[in-house]
């Protein structure tokens, strides 16, 4: 099943992989992308389909250093080189549009930026630098309801942007502990007006993110993606996240949504998402569904015989392999990541790694 073609809404997928959204730091100039992205991505666009990078909707979202944005004209240019790349190889490719909110320093933001959050409490630990290396983060603003309207402008305004580069379309970033799921935790969102103070209030903000992208560019191209039981960013469980989470699908999959993107985080230390929720989020959302965590070719394999997803996103495999999915195919070893270069400028530990033709 894994190597079977597939039908995702109307986005017709060459197999059943993903590349997951993995921050590269590699938009040197601006924050806008590059022809080394494009030929990053390219090489692996045999991915059923390509997630990118976590992408700013906003100067405000630019938390991390060297992250790419798409508010711009210049940026829209950036990322047209890495659509063109990767559909001249045949492969299908969306936008993670990712507000970082108030995992931020302020030196990484453009100048008139600012850090913004549900609430003014700092994100514990740190941000790194170009300027000044590791540093606490900033202290964020409380987000005033017109500054909330403007945020959700923003991700529409660049849903649409996203069309005009040809992406096939977004995936909105409610994970890891960025703005939408600042609003949705219940560690992090303290407000008590109406994008708090309960599971409907906190769900508010993403819903209505999603509505209005999907009112720009068609729901059919708005996929999203939920990390509940994560821990990043100051987040982690607290009560009720199952049945939060689980009205939040429920009202999500009225709008028709090009697909559900469900991350557990255990491979990398955080409590596991219960098997039991994992299904049942499935089962409240009226399309198709994408889990992402630590599989390998046979995991995935097995977790798409049984019916648990219709797609399985790869992370650092894609990272190291460019042909991943031909590696998977036919079982051959897996080059390693190297880690020190995740997030360094440059072709080293991005566009450099070997292929089995190679």
């Amino acid at each position: 099943m894994l190597f079977d073609p597939v039908l995702v809404r109307s986005l017709p997928l060459a197999n059943r992989t993903v590349m997951a959204p993995m921050t590269r730091s590699r938009a040197v100039d601006h924050n806008t992308p590059n022809a080394l992205m494009a030929e990053y991505y390219g090489q692996r666009a045999s991915a059923g389909l390509i997630v990118t990078e976590g992408t700013a909707p906003s100067p405000n979202g630019l938390g991390y250093a060297r992250i790419p944005g798409l508010f711009n004209d210049a940026q829209v240019r950036g990322w047209k080189l890495v659509t063109d790349a990767v559909h001249a190889k045949g492969g299908k490719i969306v936008v993670q549009l990712m507000h970082t909110g108030r995992v931020t320093h302020v030196a990484n933001l453009p100048a008139g930026a600012e850090v913004l959050g549900p609430g003014a409490e700092v994100c514990p630990g740190e941000m790194y630098t170009d300027a000044h290396a590791m540093q606490p983060h900033s202290a964020p603003r409380a987000m005033t309801e017109a500054d909330i309207a403007h945020a959700v402008g923003e991700y529409a305004q660049s849903a649409r942007l996203a069309i005009e580069a040809g992406f096939d379309g977004v995936e909105l970033h409610a994970a890891n502990g960025y703005l939408i799921e600042q609003f949705l935790n219940a560690n992090v969102n303290l407000r008590t007006d109406g994008y708090g103070g309960s599971p409907q209030g906190r769900n508010r903000f993403a819903i209505e993110v999603a509505r209005a992208c999907a009112a720009a560019i068609g729901g059919q191209r708005v996929g999203i993606r939920l990390s509940p039981y994560g821990v990043f960013n100051g987040t982690g469980p607290y009560p009720d996240v199952d049945a939060q989470y689980l009205a939040l699908v429920g009202e999500l999959s009225t709008l028709g949504l090009l697909y559900l993107h469900v991350l557990d985080h255990s491979a990398m230390g955080a409590p596991p998402v219960p098997a039991e929720l994992k299904a049942r989020l499935r089962g409240a959302f009226s399309g198709p569904f994408m889990l992402a965590g630590g599989f390998d070719g046979a995991s995935a394999e097995q977790a798409l015989v049984a019916g648990q997803a219709d797609l399985i996103a790869f992370g650092r495999p894609f990272l190291a392999n460019p042909d991943l999915v031909e590696r998977l195919r036919v079982g051959a070893d897996l080059n390693a990541p190297d880690m020190s270069t995740f997030y360094t400028p440059g072709p080293k530990g991005y566009t450099d790694y070997p292929t089995l033709a190679a």
